[in-house]
């Protein structure tokens, strides 16, 4: 009986993958399938991966055609068979007890949906800054700020099945945040650095503007704010994003509770 399936999308990633998939394969909570779905790569990113099949707990779909980091979860979810969803990209990594501690914190609290702490690194694996997150988020808080790291949530099928992202382009981990605070009442977070959030420069937006862009459309199409709605919401956010990336300590002492 699978009780945690793991979604991981995976575009030129050779070089990086492999070590996103041993840490799952050194968690100490065993019961998982990881569902790595390769979005078009073209280069080495479905050889890392192939030594790694002779696991049947880890599964390879393969896009016919590009589908984006939404759609590709997406196809994920679709096949997943376990009770609880979970998310780690492909260049990401987890710590060895990330599900153990995650899933007793969520079935011993009646916990639907969660997230933990995480620490950044750079592109070489140099660790860097730790976030610390919130004892909860609500829907109305993650508007202006999403406080919840992708490699770290964890949502619970059982009350509302599978919910999906919704197919934007960028920024669709909070998309699918406040698609699941639309059902769940808050999300609950784990203040336990469990993951590691590798900065990529190939993966960085090339336009802040864009970036701006893609948050104001989710505000607006996903969270149905307003035009005063979303320009608060928006100018929290970026007031938050900046106090994050200059003055992380800061911004722990000041928005974790």
């Amino acid at each position: 009986m699978i009780e945690v399936s793991i979604v991981m999308p995976a575009y030129n990633v050779a070089g990086f993958i492999a070590k996103s998939i041993e840490s799952v394969l050194s968690q100490s909570f065993s019961s998982w399938e990881l569902l790595i779905v390769n979005d078009c790569s073209t280069d080495n990113t479905v050889g890392d991966i192939r030594p790694y099949l002779a696991d049947s707990r880890i599964k390879l779909f393969n896009n016919e055609q590009n589908l984006g980091g939404a759609g590709s979860r997406n196809v994920a979810i679709e096949a997943a068979q376990g009770r609880y969803i979970a998310f780690l990209d492909s260049d990401d990594l987890w710590a060895e007890d990330k599900l153990e501690k995650q899933l007793q914190f969520m079935q011993q609290n009646n916990v639907g949906f969660s997230f933990t702490g995480y620490s950044t690194m750079t592109e070489a694996g140099t660790l860097n800054d730790s976030i610390e997150v919130p004892k909860f988020v609500s829907f109305s808080k993650l508007l202006k700020h999403n406080y919840i790291g992708c490699l770290t949530a964890i949502y619970d099928t059982q009350p509302f099945g599978k919910i999906y992202m919704p197919l934007v382009r960028k920024r669709q981990d909070f998309a699918l945040w406040l698609e699941l605070l639309k059902r769940f009442d808050n999300a609950y977070g784990l203040n336990e650095n469990l993951g590691f959030y590798r900065i990529r420069t190939e993966s960085l937006s090339t336009s802040k503007l864009d970036a701006f862009k893609y948050y104001w459309r989710v505000l607006r199409d996903v969270g149905n704010c307003n035009l005063v709605a979303a320009s608060y919401n928006i100018v929290c956010y970026l007031f938050i994003v900046i106090l994050k990336k200059k003055h992380v300590s800061l911004y722990n002492r000041i928005f974790i509770s």
